[in-house]
């Protein structure tokens, strides 16, 4: 099973890391990537709602490991022109005790919980992000998808670009087959699955360090749990957040 900041108790446990400057993370990334082009595109929906467009980043994480990438996601989201990130954190289904016995740090009060499924209607754009289970979305995340029925039903959320970025335990623990996994959840929902490809660059074949993500998006490698995301990882997570975020003003744009 792949961890992910999972089942298994952490050995060295630290706060999920503070999103630090964008500056940090572009020395990180090997060369300029195509977002740039459509990262300055006027947003006439936003213009005519009177409102930034909003690149919800919906996540679960046990350990701080998927949080941590979530952070970097928004800053790199937020250094688009006219698009706001807003962070929310899917419901516990576990209770204290159980949480307490797995060293489980206690969640940042300073991100809310999502009141409920139907909050997604506002976000013009989704990422998600969630620790893996035997190459699967954690419990946590699938119990929230689960509660989207209404919302499926009307097909809410038909058209919306979405995207994954995940955490698992080692190099075969997941890091891909997390990911599209979970593209049935978007597909019976009508939402459009944005993965990165290869637009981070060269860093993308760099295999001088250990690096999660794939394809499909960003990921970090949590090892037992004391294995904190590289600055690699946070910068693949930092390049998501832009990209996607740039991807929903072209898709405003020509709405």
């Amino acid at each position: 099973m792949g961890k992910g900041g999972g089942c298994v108790p952490s050995k060295k446990r630290q706060p999920p890391a503070a999103a630090p400057s964008s500056s940090s993370a572009a020395a990180a990334v090997p060369r300029e990537a195509p977002e740039e082009e459509m990262a300055n595109v006027a947003s006439p929906a936003a213009a005519a709602a009177g409102r930034k467009l909003r690149l919800y980043i919906v996540f679960y994480s046990m350990y701080g490991h998927v949080e941590s990438l979530a952070r970097r996601a928004a800053a790199g989201a937020g250094a688009v022109d006219g698009l706001e990130a807003v962070l929310r954190r899917v419901p516990e289904t576990l209770p204290p005790e159980v949480l307490e016995k797995m060293q489980a740090p206690p969640k940042d009060p300073a991100v809310p919980v999502i009141a409920s499924a139907a909050e997604l209607q506002e976000a013009d754009g989704v990422l998600f992000g969630f620790p893996t289970r035997y190459g699967a979305m954690a419990a946590q995340m699938k119990a929230f998808f689960d509660s989207t029925g209404s919302l499926w039903e009307a097909q809410k959320l038909a058209g919306k670009p979405a995207g994954f970025f995940v955490s698992t335990g080692t190099q075969g623990g997941g890091q891909e087959t997390t990911a599209w996994t979970a593209i049935t959840q978007l597909a019976h929902h009508g939402m459009l699955f944005v993965p990165i490809g290869y637009t981070f660059g060269s860093g993308m074949f760099n295999m001088d360090d250990i690096r999660g993500g794939s394809p499909y998006g960003a990921g970090v490698f949590a090892g037992d749990g004391s294995r904190q995301p590289s600055e690699t990882e946070l910068a693949l997570a930092e390049h998501q957040g832009k990209y996607m975020a740039s991807i929903v003003k072209k898709l405003a744009h020509h709405a």
